[in-house]
């Protein structure tokens, strides 16, 4: 049983009796208070999507659910249910909208590494790569002679997503992007 400061974004935790996957976790060190952190988890109801937060000491102990990460690629969008198969026996999984809000902006169909969480046989969430390639499709124009040092510019890539980027980088270019920061991390590998 893990305490609450060791629980990670999209893990499956069993809390009153239901299984919530934890959407988003906020610390905060309240002043003039013996002891640890605060933990305010957002969580969701795997079967109802019904949403809760509740705040948790970081000694709270806490059950993880029993789930399955399932490799996947994105596969189409039928009306508000994103669509993944199964990267090993083609299952499709059928995700809302609204649940992956946060993991739209980094999903292209060539997406690596992205995992499908399934608690009792529903999928419920996403679990990304720490890292994905995404490709610039508008920015101000390169400056020659920009270091990686230099200043930013925001620049807008295939999914929507807007980023900051050294001024070097142009249109067109592949670059990888922290899913977890949402910040430019480097070129990608060019093959």
């Amino acid at each position: 049983m893990p305490k609450a400061s060791d629980i990670k974004k999209n893990a499956a935790v069993e809390y009153k009796g239901n299984t919530y996957i934890v959407r988003d976790i906020e610390r905060s060190v309240p002043q003039g208070r013996a002891g640890g952190s605060l933990y305010r988890m957002r969580m969701y109801d795997v079967v109802t999507g019904s949403k809760i937060d509740e705040t948790f000491k970081d000694s709270d102990m806490l059950n993880m659910a029993d789930l399955i990460r399932k490799p996947a690629t994105f596969s189409y969008i039928d009306g508000d249910e994103y669509v993944f198969m199964d990267s090993e026996d083609y299952t499709p999984y059928n995700l809302n909208k609204e649940s992956i809000a946060d993991e739209i902006l980094f999903i292209t169909e060539d997406t690596a590494g992205i995992q499908v969480v399934i608690v009792d046989d529903l999928p419920v969430a996403l679990d990304m790569p720490s890292n994905v390639e995404l490709e610039v499709m508008e920015t101000d124009p390169s400056i020659k002679g920009g270091s990686a040092t230099a200043r930013t510019k925001p620049a807008t890539l295939t999914t929507g997503l807007v980023v900051q980027v050294p001024e070097y980088i142009s249109t067109g270019e592949k670059l990888k992007v922290s899913v977890e920061e949402r910040k430019f991390v480097s070129r990608a590998d060019s093959k």
